[in-house]
C-alpha cells in the first residue's frame, strides 16, 4: 500500500484521516483521504461538527451522529500544505496504526508549514 510522506519520511498509510479544530470558530473538521492510482491525494469525504461564519456545510451534506458528512468536489492533489501554529491544537493524523498529533509523526523542526505528499513511487505500487 502506498504511504503519505513528509519529504521521504513515511508518516501515514495510503488511507488516512486528517482532523483539526478551526482556530477561530472552534468547529471540528475531519477529512478522509487516500492515495489514488496516479499517486495523488484524493479527498474522499469530509465531516464537520457544526456551522459557523463562512463554514456552512454544503447543501448536499447529511447530518449523521451530530456530524455533517459530505463529499467535496476537489480534484486529486499532488500534496497537502498544512500550516501549524503553537497557538492552536495540532492536526491529528489517523491511519491503520491509530490517531496521533501530526507533530508526533514529524521530525523535530519540521516548521510551521508542512508539505505532505504521496511517498516517492506511490503511483508505481498499486496506489490505492
Amino acid at each position: 500500500m502506498p504511504a503519505l510522506c513528509f519529504g521521504t519520511l513515511p508518516v501515514a498509510a495510503g488511507v488516512f484521516t486528517l482532523v483539526w479544530t478551526h482556530s477561530v470558530e472552534h468547529v471540528r473538521w475531519a477529512e478522509d483521504w487516500r492515495i489514488d492510482a496516479g499517486g495523488r491525494l484524493q479527498l474522499v469525504e469530509a465531516r464537520i461538527s457544526g456551522s459557523a461564519a463562512g463554514m456552512e456545510p454544503p447543501a448536499e451534506a447529511r447530518l449523521e451522529g451530530g456530524l455533517w458528512h459530505y463529499r467535496p468536489s476537489l480534484p486529486p492533489q499532488p500534496e497537502l500544505r498544512l500550516t501549524r501554529s503553537p497557538f492552536v491544537a495540532d492536526y491529528t493524523l489517523c491511519d491503520a496504526t491509530g490517531c496521533t498529533a501530526l507533530g508526533a509523526r514529524l521530525p523535530a523542526g519540521a516548521g510551521e508549514v508542512v508539505r505532505l505528499q504521496p511517498c516517492p513511487g506511490a503511483a508505481d505500487n498499486g496506489g490505492g
